[in-house]
């Protein structure tokens, strides 16, 4: 049953694997991707990753807004990381790290950023929570990570 169930997320969802000569390539096609979504489907849903690995992406989609070339106006956003009792606040947070490198830079829509609550101690509650967001929103987009459309993971 499971093989099954994975072989048909695969055909759902086929991989692609594009390659980069360097950081900076990489964030560049990555931004490209990100950016094009954004223009062809104002309304569309990122799954964004944290870490130091997008934060070069970030950079690029901040640039290409404050040129004019992109606005997050209707854009809608779902993390799917948060440290587990971290309130969101504190620097460290990957809400504060999501807000210090894309969230605060561009005109997104407060209401429209879907982060894990780190203080929300009952995992199964936000998950639940993160399965009414998705299917509510009745679109899908593009994802920054190789794990969408898992659901949030708990550090």
């Amino acid at each position: 049953m499971a093989v099954r169930a994975q072989k048909k997320n695969k055909e759902m969802f086929p991989m692609k694997i594009i390659r980069a000569k360097d950081y900076y390539d990489m964030s560049r096609k990555a931004a490209n991707i990100i950016s094009a979504q954004v223009i062809m489907k104002p309304n569309c849903v990122l799954g964004l990753a944290t870490g130091g690995t997008p934060v070069g992406t970030y950079k690029q989609l901040v640039e290409w807004y404050n040129k004019g070339d992109l606005d997050f106006a209707e854009v809608n956003t779902v993390n799917l990381d948060e440290y587990r009792g971290l309130p969101r606040e504190h620097p460290e947070s990957y809400w504060s790290f999501m807000h210090r490198n894309l969230f605060d830079l561009v005109n997104i829509r407060p209401e429209a950023i879907h982060m894990p609550a780190g203080t929300n101690m009952d995992a199964a509650a936000e998950c639940s929570h993160y399965d009414e967001i998705y299917p509510a929103s009745g679109r899908r987009g593009s994802a920054a990570a190789g794990h969408w459309p898992r659901w949030p993971h708990w550090l």
